[in-house]
């Protein structure tokens, strides 16, 4: 438990529809009575011209504290903007309860009393940094706090590739691509692919290949520090990757995907019930105990 001094308040909101302006003003107002509010929304048709709209970067520079108002895509987007601030963040969801934003609207006030009297938990998720190498020539780098995932580009053939950690061949494999994903992202597309559930707390990466041809090629498990390399090795290929789902960027035959883990962490706050266990239960249906 910690005594909060959030005297500056970022929300990053995105309003996926009418239905949620409600909404969204009641969280301002409720946000408003706890200090200053910076407010940015991430589609700018959905600005709200009663709001003072800041930048990212204002919020960075200027906020104690980060609040993503959506859902667990809002948070992720909100992480890779707030990591190199070092500023806490936490989630209000606006749908169904999230494995990340986890402040619902039900229990909006208890839960924001709770959080601006100190009475939170606090979490550390790092993140990775995947940078493309065309040609053998470094490209921009760019940050997933769930997964970077390597498929196939406007096609439904496979593509063929070679992974490495610390430069030491894993296998060569044929699949629809291949998922490397964070304990953050083990419960997102990883774990659709057949791959492991990891806790949060893990220094660990999961490699899980997407419809491999060989059925014994499996998920693999490895530490969080090892850099990881993943090639095109067949001609006149082509793949796309992907970080977090978001950003994308075509590569080619001999181009590369270095992912190593990225030097600094979110750090997300829950509310001081925050129970893992309860909420992958009731996301996937394990039992219905509650």
């Amino acid at each position: 438990m910690l005594k909060s001094t959030f005297k500056c308040i970022g929300l990053i909101i995105r309003q996926e529809n009418s239905e949620h302006e409600i909404a969204i003003r009641k969280i301002c107002q409720a946000l408003g009575a706890y200090g200053e509010l910076l407010i940015h929304y991430l589609d700018p048709e959905q600005i709200n011209p009663d709001c003072t709209q800041a930048t990212i970067e204002q919020i960075g520079q200027q906020a104690d504290l980060a609040v993503s108002v959506g859902g667990d895509g809002t948070l992720l987007t909100a992480a890779r903007y707030m990591v190199d601030y070092e500023i806490p963040l936490v989630g209000i969801n606006l749908g169904r309860l999230g494995f990340l934003a986890d402040v619902t609207m039900d229990d909006l006030e208890q839960h924001l009393s709770g959080i601006f009297a100190g009475k939170y938990s606090v979490e550390k998720r790092f993140l990775l940094s995947g940078q493309i190498h065309q040609q053998g020539k470094p490209e921009k780098k760019h940050r997933a706090l769930n997964d970077i995932i390597l498929h196939s580009h406007e096609s439904i053939s496979m593509v063929e590739f070679e992974v490495y950690s610390d430069g030491e061949l894993i296998n060569q494999q044929r699949a629809d691509g291949l998922i490397v994903a964070t304990p953050t992202g083990s419960t997102a597309y990883s774990l659709s692919g057949g791959g492991p559930i990891m806790h949060p707390t893990l220094d660990a990466l999961a490699l899980v290949p997407i419809c491999p041809h060989t059925l014994s090629n499996r998920p693999i498990v490895l530490p969080s520090d090892q850099l990881i390399e993943i090639r095109l090795s067949a001609p006149n290929t082509q793949g796309r990757a992907s970080f977090d789902g978001i950003t994308r960027a075509v590569i080619s035959t001999h181009d590369s995907i270095k992912i190593t883990r990225y030097p600094k962490a979110i750090t997300l706050i829950h509310p001081s019930d925050y129970d893992y266990f309860h909420i992958l239960r009731a996301k996937l249906k394990w039992s219905n105990q509650p």
